[in-house]
């Protein structure tokens, strides 16, 4: 068996990943949409929206996707899901326990890995270890024009190094609590008087109504889905119940087919 095993150069190591990273970043310089985290709104917007046919890049600041799914309730390795919500993890193979008519537990793992499978095979960008620490703005009106990126751990190190930026027709803040490109925009673009105030505390089914009544566009080119939408409207938390931020991730993405495609 040992004999079977293919030798590989260290160069060609070298050379193929930084060739073929290469053709990804020139690519995506420019896309549709730019879907901030992959979290359960996010990979669930990315599933639509790149199924949709639209170019579709998700950046993710930790190396790992799943935003809150992997944390479950409390740390343990189960969420729940109600109707309607559960036809989206049906969509994409994800087993589903019911617990009362309507009410589904799901296993954190099966969801992370089937929802970023799902973003994957739908045709979307997915790159993990990337900060959006500005975005493009124009003035006069002010629109939103994409994103501007930074290694996550160029960030974590301290250094000062110049980021990059990337173009789109739509930018989602899909970050969650901290809801991280609103935040951004509320100081660097003082003139939209966007304010960040925070999440209120739970109540489970408000929070989950509220979160996909308000998910929608912030300012021209810019979205909110998920928990960023609690922290901009300071709408309740739900805690671990994540239908609502399936459905805030494929209402985001609707809007955004209507608008880019009409």
């Amino acid at each position: 068996m040992l004999d079977d095993i293919k030798s590989v150069d260290e160069t060609l190591i070298t050379r193929t990943i930084i060739q073929k990273a290469a053709e990804d970043w020139v690519k995506f310089s420019e896309c549709d949409v730019i879907v901030v985290g992959a979290g359960p709104a996010g990979l669930t917007a990315s599933i639509y929206l790149a199924r949709s046919g639209l170019k579709t890049l998700v950046l993710e600041r930790r190396l790992s996707f799943g935003g809150g799914i992997g944390g479950g309730g409390m740390g343990l390795h189960k969420l729940v899901i109600e109707q309607p919500a559960d036809e989206i993890l049906r969509e994409v193979g994800c087993r589903l326990e019911m617990v009362e008519d309507g009410v589904y537990v799901v296993d954190t793992a099966a969801m992370i890995a089937k929802l970023s499978t799902g973003a994957i095979d739908s045709g979307a960008k997915i790159i993990l270890g990337i900060t959006v620490d500005d975005v493009i703005f124009r003035s006069s009106p002010i629109k939103i024009f994409g994103v501007v990126v930074q290694w996550t751990s160029v960030i974590m190190s301290g250094l000062h190094v110049d980021p990059l930026p990337i173009r789109s027709k739509a930018v989602i803040d899909c970050t969650g609590h901290d809801a991280e490109v609103l935040s951004v925009i509320s100081r660097k673009i003082p003139e939209l008087n966007i304010m960040i105030p925070g999440e209120k505390s739970m109540w489970a089914d408000m929070a989950e109504r509220s979160t996909v009544e308000k998910t929608g566009e912030v300012c021209p080119g810019l979205y909110a889905a998920g928990m960023a939408v609690a922290a901009l409207y300071q709408t309740p938390r739900m805690g671990p119940l994540f239908g609502g931020m399936l459905l805030s991730g494929r209402k985001v993405a609707e809007l955004l087919i209507k608008k880019i495609k009409s």
